[in-house]
């Protein structure tokens, strides 16, 4: 994609319209639904659009079209609508409510979200990928909170937060890989240094969910009783996705098995398991297109140079080592809260962080860290990213009434300015090369 070599900061105006109008409209009239996300994101993109008049129209159309379609928006797409149709598949042929009444029969509902959470952080560290928790743990976490008090926001919280834990320490994770080959240091190094800076977060969010659910009871479902084999779609789903296969086929095969069992069982027809999975494909359609339209956006605002002038801007700033790690933190969160995608913001900026870190003698094991660390964080809060559209879009709910409940990507980035802060953590040998 074409890229002006000067940065503009007028570029930023259509992300600065989408924000004003999707939570700015919210927050004057306390009513978050009186301008849908969808509207929202086609009003920025028509103000895209629009700028650079000099440009001719088709020109302009082409590069956010190019935006739109680039293949890591494409690919959430896809999870998205695939997501849809397994999650209501499962939920029609009973596996929801089996796998909740499950947890239930096991766990008391004090530990429901910490359990949750665990899980999440576990499933996510193995498979490498957070949109990949995201969709297979949403269901349990939205059977769970139709069951207790637990709010649906909390429970839909809790799992964006475990997925964000595995997704930024996974050692086949694409931001680690990103962080590490960036930065020139292994996988392992920036595992270990990584580690021991985030792994305070995920403790003090495990406590945080114990006490704010400690109060929360059980509705009243008699003896929790369940069919195993109607667990088996979801257990399935995540020991597959654990060994590595690729999470649309993940998807797929889930959304037929779990229709097999339906059609055994006599909770599908031929025509209702297809009206199923075609139900869910709608119920993410929405979603989905916002993706696109955001996607489309991003690549208005790179051409323009709105990217350049955030990234210049971070390291104009730039004065001592310290300084250099808080602009290389400034740099990936920047590039994330404009793109939404933690991915891209770790290969965009991860270059020039390297030239940073190189300049101030930071180590790169801490500053992969910081890229992957920060681009984490912000990707777990902002209220566009794709593991907060898929968990919403599942969920029904805004995902703005989810960030008030976001404590783990809060306290993932706490802990990376302590970190800073603090010097920690101090390196024996320096791996700067």
């Amino acid at each position: 994609m074409t890229q002006q070599s000067k940065g503009n900061i007028f570029a930023l105006l259509p992300l600065l319209i989408f924000i004003l109008l999707f939570i700015g409209t919210g927050v004057i009239t306390q009513d978050f639904s009186n301008m849908p996300l969808n509207v929202a994101v086609i009003i920025a993109s028509a103000v895209a659009i629009a700028m650079n008049h000099r440009g001719k129209l088709s020109k302009k159309i082409e590069i956010f079209t190019k935006g739109a379609g680039h293949e890591n928006i494409i690919l959430m797409v896809i999870i998205f609508v695939l997501a849809g149709a397994f999650s209501e598949v499962a939920r029609g042929m009973g596996a929801v409510d089996a796998t909740v009444n499950l947890g239930l029969s096991l766990l008391p509902a004090n530990l429901l979200m910490v359990g949750l959470f665990i899980i999440g952080c576990f499933i996510s560290i193995t498979m490498g990928t957070s949109m990949g928790t995201v969709v297979a743990l949403a269901p349990i976490g939205i059977g769970i909170a139709e069951q207790t008090d637990i709010p649906m926001a909390l429970a839909m919280a809790t799992v964006i937060g475990g997925a964000m834990f595995g997704d930024n320490l996974s050692m086949i994770s694409d931001t680690t890989i990103a962080s590490a080959r960036t930065q020139n240091t292994s996988m392992s190094d920036k595992f270990k240094t990584n580690f021991f800076i985030v792994i305070p977060g995920a403790i003090i969010t495990a406590i945080i969910l114990w006490v704010i659910t400690a109060g929360n009871h059980v509705n009243d479902l008699g003896d929790y009783s369940y069919d195993f084999v109607k667990v088996l779609p979801y257990l399935i789903v995540l020991i597959v996705a654990i060994l590595g296969v690729n999470v649309m086929i993940v998807l797929i095969g889930g959304t037929i098995f779990a229709g097999v069992i339906g059609l055994i069982d006599g909770s599908y027809t031929g025509t209702t398991f297809i009206q199923a999975i075609s139900q869910g494909i709608i119920n993410m359609e929405d979603i989905a297109i916002v993706a696109l339209f955001i996607g489309g956006i991003v690549g208005m605002i790179q051409h323009n140079g709105g990217i350049e002038y955030l990234l210049q801007f971070v390291k104009n700033r730039i004065k001592s080592k310290k300084g250099a790690e808080f602009g290389i933190a400034g740099l990936v969160s920047v590039a994330d809260i404009s793109t939404a995608n933690n991915t891209i913001s770790i290969i965009m900026t991860g270059p020039l962080a390297k030239n940073i870190a190189n300049e101030y003698d930071v180590d790169p094991r801490k500053s992969a860290s910081i890229l992957d660390i920060f681009a984490a964080c912000w990707q777990g809060i902002v209220p566009y990213g794709g593991q907060m559209l898929a968990v919403a879009g599942l969920a029904s709910i805004s995902p703005l009434a989810i960030m008030p409940y976001s404590f783990y990507p809060v306290l993932l980035g706490i802990c990376g300015v302590i970190a800073i802060l603090i010097g920690f953590p101090q390196f024996k040998n320096s791996k700067t090369t």
